[in-house]
């Protein structure tokens, strides 16, 4: 696993945040069916038990909105991808259909509430700073083109920002030839659902994606 570290600019705006970093290796495939069913069972539950004002007091969606407001980005305009997930789930009733990796990804998100990056470990270069974006620093997001990415939390390695709570990077995004995955989950309150997200993030990964060589470090700042 890289080293990941949390930048002195984004701690103290944010000054309990927390990362739960998984690295593993996977197998990819395009659908898993039983991961799937999985998948409609959740969103059937969430529909029948979730209001969609109430997905923003939900404790690690509302500490990751603050998180935001305090860094300068606006997450009514930005918003975090746990509440896009969770929205459309509420609304329509469905997520979009990736990968098996991906998929599982979504499941622990619109489970928990934690926005949670996830990465082809072979596309990072170098050490990875989570930081705050600055003007005119250029990014593509996945399904979204160029981002303003200016105030946004984010990762960088030595290439440049890969990854927001909003929206990951094309640059190190997963594909059907990923072999090495970070998954990094994002905890802007010291939530004590951190180490339970992490828990059903590893069994997922063992059950759905066959993962193997599990390296996991908690990450706060280091002063």
């Amino acid at each position: 696993m890289s080293n990941i570290y949390i930048s002195n600019k984004l701690a103290k705006n944010v000054p309990n945040i927390k990362l739960s970093c998984i690295n593993c290796n996977v197998r990819m495939e395009l659908k898993n069916e039983t991961l799937w069913n999985e998948i409609q069972s959740k969103i059937e539950e969430l529909s029948n038990n979730l209001k969609v004002e109430d997905i923003s007091k939900i404790p690690s969606i509302s500490a990751s909105r603050k998180a935001y407001k305090a860094c300068g980005k606006d997450p009514a305009r930005y918003r975090l991808s746990a509440e896009a997930l969770l929205r459309r789930v509420l609304k329509r009733n469905e997520i979009y259909q990736i990968n098996n990796v991906v998929d599982l990804l979504n499941r622990i998100s619109i489970s928990t509430g934690f926005s949670i990056g996830g990465y082809d470990r072979d596309k990072i270069d170098g050490d990875v700073v989570f930081g705050v974006g600055k003007a005119n620093e250029p990014y593509l997001g996945i399904g979204r083109g160029a981002l303003n990415i200016e105030y946004l939390p984010l990762f960088r390695d030595d290439k440049g920002a890969f990854g927001t709570p909003t929206s990951d990077s094309e640059r190190t995004s997963v594909s059907m030839q990923t072999k090495q995955f970070l998954m990094i989950i994002i905890d802007f309150g010291m939530s004590s659902q951190l180490i339970e997200a992490t828990n059903l993030a590893v069994y997922l990964l063992e059950k759905y994606a066959y993962a193997t060589n599990f390296e996991i470090k908690n990450i706060k700042y280091d002063k």
